[in-house]
């Protein structure tokens, strides 16, 4: 993203993530990245891993996943960025499937304000011998140390992601008492930003459950120093994770009905 802005970039927000292969200890990880689409000061980036068996020479593909970078300009002037080059049938295709990625990304936020409007008219629905999510729920915390911190001293966005996904597997290890499998990653989006210093507070929780998978819900708040004292929260990111579970045959595992 940097490369094509030729300034500072910080991410916005990230597509939904879908992995199809596990990488394992002493397989090869390939990360390709490249810029699909430019939109004046934002542009969507495509990341796509790859892993690779070093006995068998077979490579599988782990995930295909889309991100928006937003250009910072230095001081209080604008940017607008250049359109990409395309230079093959492939470029083509992702420049165009590039603009129809961020309508629907647009309208998610929509859509979820609208749902959250009905679910609240609603009266709550409870089954026989469905499970409470009470035990479901894990807070952790974390400091924001340098080794977390891009050079711009903002927390990493995989940093964040990869301790949303702890305490996420934590919240779904208690419904199905298994090791859960992350399936997905949806609706990632950063809300504000975090620096070296600030604590970062995760609260985790199953959503609900859908046979032989589950959502759980992951909220992550931000206090600097001054913050933490009188207890002022920032929102900075919010994801919906979904976990499968299998049994010791490799079996996926059915989860319990659950209950608010």
């Amino acid at each position: 993203a940097e490369k094509h802005a030729g300034v500072s970039c910080v991410t916005a927000s990230m597509d939904d993530i879908q992995f199809e292969e596990a990488a394992r200890v002493g397989q090869i990880i390939t990360i390709k990245a490249k810029v699909n689409r430019a939109f004046k000061t934002s542009m969507e980036v495509g990341i796509k891993v790859t892993v690779e068996d070093i006995l068998t020479n077979v490579e599988k593909i782990v995930s295909v996943a889309y991100a928006t970078y937003v250009a910072k300009p230095v001081g209080a002037g604008k940017i607008e960025l250049e359109p990409v080059k395309l230079l093959s049938t492939e470029d083509h295709l992702e420049h165009s499937l590039a603009i129809e990625r961020r309508r629907i990304r647009l309208g998610y936020e929509q859509v979820f304000q609208n749902l959250m409007q009905e679910t609240n008219k609603e009266g709550t629905f409870e089954e026989e011998d469905a499970v409470s999510t009470d035990l479901t729920h894990v807070r952790s915390i974390e400091l924001v140390q340098p080794p977390h911190a891009n050079h711009h001293g903002n927390t990493f966005g995989g940093q964040i992601m990869a301790w949303m996904e702890t305490v996420a597997s934590i919240s779904a290890s208690r419904l199905c008492r298994s090791y859960p499998i992350l399936k997905s990653v949806n609706m990632f989006k950063f809300w504000g930003p975090s620096i070296v210093g600030d604590r970062l507070v995760f609260n985790a929780i199953v959503n609900n459950t859908f046979q032989k998978s589950v959502e759980v819900g992951v909220r992550v708040e931000a206090y600097n120093c001054e913050e933490w004292i009188k207890d002022q929260a920032r929102h900075i990111n919010s994801a919906f994770l979904i976990f499968n579970a299998v049994n010791d045959k490799g079996e996926l595992l059915t989860f319990p009905r659950i209950k608010p």
